[in-house]
């Protein structure tokens, strides 16, 4: 048992520490609030919005290159509409309708930025 308190310490610790070095930032803009998200290394990691507490209109997602591996839209915190993913693949486009894909299509090139 004395193991177990202590192995939950040292992650409640390193949850903590994690935390603290992530830089995030909320701005009210009308009826949402503006998403900023900064990974540990002070690099952007997602960008979007909430409505009501949820996901809600554009979300941008970076690596840690500062390059677009994710973006799309959703609704009410359902992903919805058009998606483009980026991989070591390629780009491919993903569609979403009430939060289920419907069809993926493989895009040429390897860049999201020109969508």
């Amino acid at each position: 048992m004395k193991k177990i308190v202590i192995l939950f310490m040292i992650l409640s610790v390193g949850f903590a520490y994690a935390q603290n070095n992530n830089k995030t930032t909320y701005t009210k803009k009308g009826d949402l609030v503006e998403a900023t998200i900064y990974n540990d290394d002070g690099q952007l990691e997602q960008h979007g919005f909430f409505k009501d507490k949820k996901l809600h209109g554009t979300w941008t997602y970076f690596n840690a290159e500062g390059e677009k591996v994710a973006l799309g839209k959703y609704s009410n915190g359902i992903k919805t509409g058009k998606w483009l993913f980026k991989n070591d693949e390629g780009v491919k486009e993903v569609n979403y309708v009430n939060g289920k894909v419907v069809k993926v299509t493989k895009l040429e090139g390897t860049s999201i930025a020109y969508y």
